[in-house]
């Protein structure tokens, strides 16, 4: 089974979304046979590369510091209660991350997939890094394995753009109007942060309908015990 998982590394429901997924998969029965495959979804193209705060974000966006508060606080919360404490939704600066997903799909092609996604959601939300420049995306490569004068020489060309921009274009055909947005075997879409037993949940039933329990066709009947102790000869 494939799970997919659109985000952008600057988003604070993401960040946790991901840490949901993962702890969900670990708790389904059949969660090593089970796919994460992350998709990329810019939702701020036009900050400023100098990077914003999140409290100036919010508060160019209308919202008081209360509300941003009740918006975000319950996000760190939600990390803190699936065992990933120091999570930043608030204390952190964005920026735009278009190189940012150039890198992950140039690192996905390396091998490098889910050590690059879970390496640079960690960075961003539990230690607050900017992740968004040239200099900073090629140190991270450098951190996770990659060359960095390849690394460099990729984002220069811009060679991953039309892949990153086509992830971005899909989701959005199937009604993702932002992230998190997860697609379970093709067949679910979980728009937004959900519980861990909702996600649970959503992949046991699309499991169940790809992989149904067979009943087998009997070739004979012999001696056997039944679940009352009882047995038949």
């Amino acid at each position: 089974m494939r799970i997919e998982m659109w985000s952008d590394i600057i988003c604070p429901i993401c960040g946790v979304t991901q840490l949901q997924l993962r702890n969900a998969v670990q708790r389904f029965a059949h969660g090593d046979e089970v796919e994460i495959v992350h998709r990329s979804f810019q939702v701020h193209p036009g900050l400023p590369e100098k990077g914003i705060t999140q409290t100036r974000l919010s508060l160019n966006a209308g919202m008081s510091i209360e509300q941003m508060e009740q918006v975000l606080r319950p996000v760190e919360r939600r990390a803190d209660a699936e065992g990933f404490g120091g999570y930043h939704a608030i204390d952190r600066t964005l920026g735009p991350t278009a190189l940012t997903h150039e890198l992950l799909a140039y690192a996905s092609d390396q091998g490098k997939h889910e050590e690059a996604w879970t390496g640079m959601f960690h960075a961003h939300f539990h230690e607050s890094r900017q992740l968004w420049t040239m200099d900073q995306l090629v140190e991270f490569a450098g951190e996770i394995g990659l060359d960095q004068e390849e690394a460099r020489a990729v984002l220069t060309s811009r060679r991953y753009k039309s892949r990153v921009d086509a992830e971005q274009a899909r989701a959005q055909r199937m009604g993702a109007h932002g992230t998190p947005f997860i697609v379970i075997d093709e067949k679910y879409g979980v728009g937004g942060g959900v519980d861990t037993p909702t996600l649970v949940g959503a992949i046991e039933r699309a499991w169940s309908e790809s992989y149904p329990a067979r009943v087998l066709t009997s070739l004979g009947e012999g001696d056997r015990c039944g679940p009352d102790g009882v047995c038949a000869i």
